[in-house]
């Protein structure tokens, strides 16, 4: 295990070249609103080329009778038509997300009065565009399409001692959106 790690320290190491790599860090606004906190941070390897990973997470209740609790990963590789962090871009990006929602309509796949908790997987195609505000900040806005499969438990809400049974469901359509503040570290 050791020698994979140093392996794979290595080859990062090698692509860099030793050259300093511009990151930024970001939060979307509209996950915000929602109160999910979220965070992200992208990292430019050469003019066009940039990755981006963001995390979201959910813990709370929306009131005594919802749910809507999930974590989500979001990793995306972008290719900047002009330089990285500045301009249009388009993208390639997976998801993970770990569920628990009740009693909420949630995209096509969730309905009321059931309690869904599960995950999901898969991955899609995002177009963007950074607008530049200064040397330190950008405003983000973001899209994505895509494909989504989900495994889950659903029961009846409020639990009336049936057993949760199992499905499986996929879903197409949009898989990212966002309007993300931007803060850029040389």
């Amino acid at each position: 295990m050791k020698k994979i790690l140093f392996i794979a320290l290595l080859l990062c190491c090698l692509g860099w070249e030793g050259k300093a790599q511009t990151v930024a860090v970001k939060s979307n606004i509209l996950y915000d609103a929602t109160a999910t906190v979220n965070l992200g941070v992208e990292v430019g390897f050469n003019q066009h080329w940039s990755l981006d990973i963001s995390g979201n997470y959910n813990g709370w209740d929306i009131v005594s009778d919802k749910s809507w609790k999930h974590w989500m990963v979001q990793p995306e590789a972008r290719y900047w038509l002009h330089e990285k962090f500045n301009g249009h871009y388009f993208g390639v990006h997976g998801i993970y997300i770990d569920y628990d929602i009740a009693n909420s309509n949630f995209m096509s796949v969730m309905k009321k009065k059931f309690a869904y908790d599960g995950n999901g997987y898969g991955g899609g195609l995002s177009y963007g565009y950074q607008l530049y505000l200064s040397p330190h900040w950008n405003i983000e806005f973001s899209a994505g399409v895509g494909f989504v499969h989900f495994e889950y438990d659903k029961s009846a809400y409020p639990a009336d001692g049936e057993s949760a049974y199992k499905y499986r469901n996929n879903y197409f359509g949009p898989t990212k959106l966002g309007v993300s503040i931007v803060y850029i570290v040389k």
